[in-house]
C-alpha cells in the first residue's frame, strides 16, 4: 500500500508538473521590461517553474529549453486591464453577476464567488495580450453605468433598483478582485482589491437625490463602522444604537476604514473630483479614481493627494453635464503633473481587447511611450497591490508576457505567443473557430452535423 501511495503521488506531481515547470528560452527579441533592466534592444528571456528566471542581452540558456526565436519581435509584460466585466458577464440581455440590490448586502458583495473561468469573452481579451484583470462590481440603482461604458449603450443593462431613497447599502457596489487569464478551472489571484463605491450624478442617485447627501451618508457609514468596531460584542447581544448597514456589510467596510482596502470612485466632474479627496483625506481612507474625464483641471491636487486614476483615453464626448470637461490630452496632463495611471479598454467586456489601441491613443495626444506602457503593465499591478507579482519582466514575478510582431500599441501588430504563469496559451477564441469552421463551406460539415 505504501509503495502504491507513493507511485501515485509521483504520478500525480508528473502530470501536473509539465506545463508550469516547462523551460522556455525567448531570444532574438525586443525586450521592453518595464523594469530595472529597462529596454533591451536585443535580448532573451528565461522561463523556469512558472517564473521569470533571467532577462537580458547576455543570458545562458539552460540546457533542455524550448526556444521560441521571436525574430526581432517586441516581447512585453502582459497587460493588466483595470475595470472589467471579466469572468462575471457574457450576454447582457441575460443578465451579470456585477451588481445586487440586497439590503443585506453592499459593500458586502463579492465579485470573486461567481467568476467564470470558461467565459469567451476571456480568450478574446488574451489574443489583445491582457493576462489579468481587475473586475470590478457595478452599482445596483446608482442610475446610469458609471463603471462600465461600453459604446454608450444603456446603464440598464448594468444597474438595477430605483435609485432615489436608496438604504444605505447600496452606496456601495461592492468588492473587486484580480484574475488571470489563463486557462483552468480557478482564475482568481487576489480577492478583495477595493471597495466600489459611484459618485457624482450616480451616487447622488442611491444616496437621495443630492451629491451632499451621499457624502452625509458615507460619513455616517464609516461612523457606524467604527462603532461596531469597537463594540462587537455588545451588537451581538443588541446592545448597541441603530446601524442602517448590515453585519455583513459593516464587517466588509471595516478594510476601508482602517485603510487597508482602497475604494474605486467613479466620478467624473473636477467639483466631483475634489470633493472625493476631501471626503477621503478627512475619513483618512485610501481612494482611487475612477474616470476621472475633468481630472486635468485638478490634476495637480489629484499628485499631491497621492491617489491613483484609472483613465480611458478615448473618453472626449461630453456625454453628461458631469463630462463637459472631457479631454483627448487628460491621461497626458495628468500624467506630466505627477498622477499614477491605469489605462482602461474600451468598455469591461466585449470591447476590453482594444486596451493598447487606446494606449496608443494616449501617446498620440501627448502621453510619453513608456509611461503608456506602464500603464497597462505595471501600474495597474501596483495600484491594486500585485506588483509584487506581475507587472514587470524581472526574475522572480510571475512569467506573464507577450511576444509581438511589432509595436504593441500599432493596430497591425499581432501578439505571436503569450505567457501566463509561464504556461503558453491557445491562440485561439470562439470567434477565430467559427471563422475557420465556415471558411471553406465546400467540406464535410462539422461534427454533430447531418445532411
Amino acid at each position: 500500500m505504501h509503495k502504491i501511495s507513493i507511485s501515485l503521488a509521483a504520478l500525480l506531481a508528473a502530470i501536473a508538473t509539465p506545463v508550469l515547470a516547462q523551460t522556455v528560452a525567448i531570444t532574438n527579441a525586443r525586450i521592453l521590461t518595464v523594469g530595472p533592466a529597462g529596454d533591451i534592444p536585443q535580448g532573451t528571456i528565461v522561463l523556469q517553474g512558472g517564473k521569470i528566471a533571467s532577462v537580458g542581452a547576455n543570458v545562458s540558456i539552460p540546457a533542455g529549453a524550448r526556444i521560441i526565436d521571436a525574430k526581432g519581435g517586441t516581447v512585453t509584460p502582459g497587460f493588466v486591464a483595470a475595470n472589467t466585466l471579466l469572468g462575471a458577464v457574457e450576454v447582457r440581455s441575460l443578465g451579470d453577476d456585477l451588481s445586487v440590490n440586497n439590503p443585506d448586502i453592499g459593500a458586502a458583495f463579492d465579485v470573486q464567488y461567481a467568476l467564470n473561468p470558461a467565459s469567451t469573452l476571456i480568450p478574446v481579451a488574451r489574443l489583445s495580450g491582457i493576462t489579468r484583470a481587475i473586475v470590478t462590481p457595478s452599482s445596483a440603482g446608482a442610475g446610469e453605468n458609471d463603471f462600465h461604458a461600453d459604446d454608450g449603450e444603456s446603464a440598464d443593462q448594468y444597474t438595477a433598483g430605483s435609485g432615489g431613497g436608496s438604504p444605505s447599502h447600496a452606496l456601495f457596489a461592492g468588492q473587486a478582485a484580480v484574475i488571470h487569464l489563463g486557462e483552468g478551472a480557478d482564475i482568481l489571484m487576489k480577492p478583495k482589491v477595493g471597495m466600489v463605491v459611484p459618485f457624482g450624478d450616480g451616487g447622488a442617485h442611491v444616496a437621495g437625490g443630492a451629491r451632499g447627501a451621499e457624502i452625509v451618508a458615507l460619513k455616517a457609514a464609516f461612523r457606524d463602522v467604527r462603532d461596531y468596531m469597537r463594540n462587537r460584542a455588545a451588537y451581538d447581544r443588541a446592545g448597541v444604537r441603530d446601524l442602517a448597514l448590515s453585519k455583513n456589510d459593516l464587517e466588509a467596510l471595516i478594510p476601508v476604514v482602517e485603510g487597508r482596502m482602497p475604494i474605486i470612485a467613479s466620478v467624473h466632474k473636477v467639483a466631483d473630483i475634489r470633493a472625493v479627496l476631501k471626503f477621503a483625506r478627512e475619513e483618512r481612507v485610501k481612494v482611487i479614481l475612477n474616470g476621472a474625464e475633468e481630472g486635468w483641471m485638478a490634476a495637480a491636487e489629484i499628485a499631491t493627494a497621492g491617489v491613483p486614476v484609472l483613465v480611458n483615453p478615448l473618453s472626449d464626448r461630453p456625454e453628461s453635464f458631469q463630462m463637459l470637461g472631457s479631454s483627448l490630452e487628460n491621461a497626458a496632463k495628468l500624467h506630466a503633473a505627477g498622477v499614477t495611471l491605469a489605462i482602461e479598454g474600451q468598455g469591461g467586456a466585449h470591447r476590453v481587447r482594444e486596451l493598447r489601441y487606446n494606449a496608443g491613443n494616449a501617446v498620440a495626444y501627448g502621453m510619453p511611450y513608456h509611461a503608456a506602457l506602464a500603464a497597462v503593465t505595471l501600474n495597474p499591478a501596483r495600484i491594486f497591490g500585485v506588483a509584487d507579482k506581475i507587472g514587470s519582466l524581472e526574475p522572480g514575478k510571475d512569467a506573464d508576457l507577450v511576444i509581438w510582431t511589432a509595436d504593441p500599441f500599432e493596430p497591425l501588430s499581432q501578439a505571436t505567443a503569450v505567457f501566463i504563469r509561464g504556461e503558453s496559451q491557445p491562440m485561439t477564441s470562439r470567434q477565430l473557430e467559427l471563422r475557420d469552421r465556415y471558411k471553406t463551406l465546400g467540406g464535410a460539415y462539422p461534427e454533430g452535423y447531418s445532411r
